[in-house]
């Protein structure tokens, strides 16, 4: 069964909260464990551009999402995390999907007609204060997807429209450009029914818009404790019966409590427990989780280097997947190198002595296995075991015809060991040898 690939982006313009832990954080990190699946997690720093001109806010709202998603537990090892301007693949296949990409469509989007609605309500310009990238990021958050081919994108109900719209465009441009070939696959929004939704301070959906919000992280302990003195309750005394659901503490607590706890709450609530011991129980029931990764936490937003490390070291992986795909991309747009340029036949010689080669060899097993060196003699690729030298033969053959996810694909049952843009490098070169001319000036 081949693993499904997910794809989630946080735009890096504010501070976690503890509605985004339960309600985003918790849930992706725990399926992100699932072994059926290639998980992608990307801090969309890019976005952030569009709705941000702060540039200290965005630089520690990326380090303080990203130091929040490895404390909540996510592994840099499982999954592919990474920053989108650390891939600059994503911004030029941008720049190709925006040459087929209709201007109509654009005016569609929701954000930009909610900021076009908003000017003629107030008299002004429909277009005033609108930049190219609020209207056109649509665009990008379709390469963001589509660069990795991903099948499935988590959303909230108001980002539907963006992946109709990745798959509109990733669409038209496998009919353009494909030739028979679908260059992207065509993504799937899902949209998480059971996702929990934490309310406020003041009862209304936990959200930074209504200034409503409980730090995870943010002031520590007691960042978190008077947050929560803050929750809105009704005068009832200590003794009085009260109603569980009448404010957002007993809501808060089932995010975090068993059954067994969550059901001692509200009969201690109906039985009369004061508000402000309540408030008390409900931050010991929450630092019981939330103080372990508050560790976690710290210690990477004092270990930058870390952070920075971590990330590049996934964006390294994430752009073994992206630059043979780009490279396709540009070849099948027509954006080619001049492989049948002249060269001299002494130039040549040495140029194919110094090319990468497969060796095919039979080991004492019986089986026939080939390997892939680079010029120097270094192993790039090493095959399993073949019944027959006609099939060792059929594999070289057909791996030298396949670019981009097929390669990794392939190389994952073949090679699993190899290094799938090492192995592309290779094949590029390999192919761009056999489309020279043998000698003389061609």
């Amino acid at each position: 069964m081949s693993r499904i690939r997910v794809l989630t982006g946080i735009t890096t313009t504010g501070t976690p909260h503890l509605g985004n832990y339960v309600g985003a954080i918790r849930p992706a990190v725990a399926a992100s464990l699932d072994p059926n699946v290639d998980a992608f997690f990307f801090l969309a720093d890019y976005h952030a551009l569009i709705k941000c001109d702060e540039p200290a806010r965005i630089q520690r709202s990326r380090m303080q999402i990203a130091a929040t998603w490895l404390a909540a537990g996510l592994d840099p090892d499982r999954v592919h995390f990474y920053r989108q301007s650390d891939i600059p693949e994503i911004p030029e296949l941008t720049w190709l999907l925006t040459c087929v990409t209709a201007k109509g469509m654009m005016n569609r989007a929701h954000a930009y007609k909610a900021s076009t609605d908003a000017n003629e309500v107030a008299g002004e310009d429909p277009d005033a204060g609108i930049t190219l990238g609020l209207f056109s990021y649509p665009v990008l958050m379709a390469a963001d997807i589509l660069m990795f081919n991903a099948h499935k994108v988590p959303v909230g109900r108001d980002q539907v429209q963006h992946i109709e719209m990745a798959r509109d465009i990733g669409a038209r441009f496998n009919h353009l450009f494909g030739a028979g070939r679908a260059f992207f696959t065509l993504p799937e929004a899902v949209i998480e029914q059971s996702v929990a939704t934490l309310p406020g301070l003041d009862g209304r959906k936990m959200s930074k818009s209504y200034d409503n919000t409980i730090p995870l992280f943010d002031g520590g302990h007691r960042g978190l404790k008077d947050a929560v003195a803050r929750v809105v309750t009704d005068s009832r005394l200590p003794g009085e019966p009260k109603d569980p659901e009448s404010n957002a503490l007993a809501l808060i607590l089932d995010a975090f409590a068993s059954t067994d706890e969550a059901a001692s709450f509200r009969a201690e609530l109906r039985a009369g427990l004061g508000w402000g011991e309540a408030k008390q129980r409900l931050v010991e029931r929450l630092e019981r989780d939330i103080a372990p990764m508050r560790e976690r936490y710290e210690a990477f937003m004092a270990a930058p280097q870390q952070l920075e490390d971590v990330l590049q070291a996934g964006a390294a992986r994430a752009r073994r997947i992206a630059a043979p795909l780009l490279g396709e991309l540009r070849e099948a747009v027509g954006l080619r190198r001049f492989v049948a340029a002249a060269v001299p036949a002494d130039a040549t010689v040495a140029s194919r002595a110094a090319l990468p080669m497969f060796k095919q060899y039979r080991e004492n097993d019986g089986q026939f296995y080939f390997k892939l060196v680079d010029a120097a003699g270094d192993l790039l690729l090493q095959s399993k075991g073949f019944a027959s030298p006609k099939e060792a033969g059929q594999a070289v053959a057909a791996l030298k015809l396949l670019r981009g996810a097929e390669l990794a694909s392939k190389l994952v049952t073949l090679a699993p060991d190899a290094d799938p843009q090492h192995v592309a490098d290779a094949l590029c070169e390999l192919s761009a040898a056999a489309e020279r001319p043998s000698g003389g000036t061609g």
